[in-house]
C-alpha cells in the first residue's frame, strides 16, 4: 500500500482512494500505476511495461499510452506539468511523485492503535500521524472542493497521542465550538470545526471502545 499526495493505492482491495473516496481504473491502469510506484524513481521502459502487463501478448505502444491518459486523468495530472507520471519519450514511463509505502497495521493510525477522523455528512477523512492539510488543493488529505474553503485553509497535526488544529491564513477563518482560532489549538473527541462554511466533528477512536464503524456513524448527521 502507498501514499501519494491525496491518494492512498491499495494493492490488497485493488483501489485507487482519494481520502475514503475509490476512483475507478481499469485492472492494466491499475497494474500500470502500481508497477511505476514500486520502482520509483526508476523509470521502467515500454518493453518492461509490456512484458509486466501483457506477457506473451502482442499490443502496440499506443494502449501503454491510453492507460497513461487514464491515470493521469484520475489523479488530475498533466502531462505537460506532471506532478506524478513523468514520459521519457523514446523510452518508457517513471513516477515523479513522493510516494510513502504504509504498513497496513498503521493505515491512518497513531501509536497504540488510536485513530483519529473528521466527519462531514457522508464523508469521512482518517488523519495520519503527522500534519494533515485541510483545504481546496487537491493534495489536501481533507479535500473540501467548496466556496470559501482556502486552497491551503488549515492543518490537523496527530503527534504523540494529541491533536492540534491552526489556521492557515484563510480568508474565511477557522473555527473550533464556534470560536475562530488564531494559534494552534488542541483538540477532543466530538469538537466541532468549521473552516469556513464547512462545518465537520473530530472524532477519535479507541481500540476496545466499540467498533470504529459504530462509534463514526455517530458523527455522520450534521449538526443542527
Amino acid at each position: 500500500m502507498f501514499s501519494f499526495g491525496p491518494f492512498t493505492l491499495d494493492d490488497e482491495t485493488r483501489q485507487l482512494l482519494r481520502g475514503t473516496d475509490p476512483i475507478h481504473l481499469s485492472p492494466k491502469a491499475f497494474e500500470l500505476l502500481k508497477a511505476l510506484v514500486e520502482v520509483r524513481p526508476r523509470a521502467l521502459s515500454k518493453a518492461e511495461l509490456h512484458e509486466q502487463l501483457w506477457p506473451d501478448t502482442f499490443v502496440t505502444d499506443a494502449n501503454l499510452g491510453i492507460l497513461i491518459a487514464e491515470i493521469r486523468s484520475a489523479v488530475n495530472d498533466d502531462a505537460r506539468a506532471p506532478r506524478y507520471v513523468r514520459t521519457l519519450h523514446g523510452f518508457g514511463y517513471a513516477f515523479s511523485g513522493t510516494a510513502v509505502q504504509l504498513t497496513r497495521a498503521g493505515v491512518r493510525s497513531a501509536p497504540g492503535g488510536v485513530t483519529y477522523w473528521l466527519i462531514w455528512r457522508e464523508r469521512k477523512f482518517a488523519l495520519a500521524e503527522g500534519p494533515n492539510l485541510a483545504g481546496r488543493s487537491p493534495e489536501a488529505t481533507v479535500w473540501l472542493d467548496v466556496p470559501g474553503v482556502s486552497r491551503e485553509h488549515a492543518r490537523l497535526t496527530i503527534a504523540r497521542g494529541a491533536a492540534t488544529l491552526e489556521d492557515l491564513g484563510s480568508r474565511n477563518g477557522t473555527f473550533r465550538g464556534g470560536e475562530r482560532i488564531t494559534a494552534p489549538v488542541a483538540l477532543r473527541d466530538g469538537d466541532q470545526i468549521q473552516l469556513g462554511p464547512v462545518l465537520m466533528t473530530f472524532r477519535v477512536w479507541l481500540p476496545g471502545a466499540g467498533t470504529a464503524t459504530e462509534d463514526l456513524n455517530e458523527g455522520m448527521s450534521p449538526p443542527s
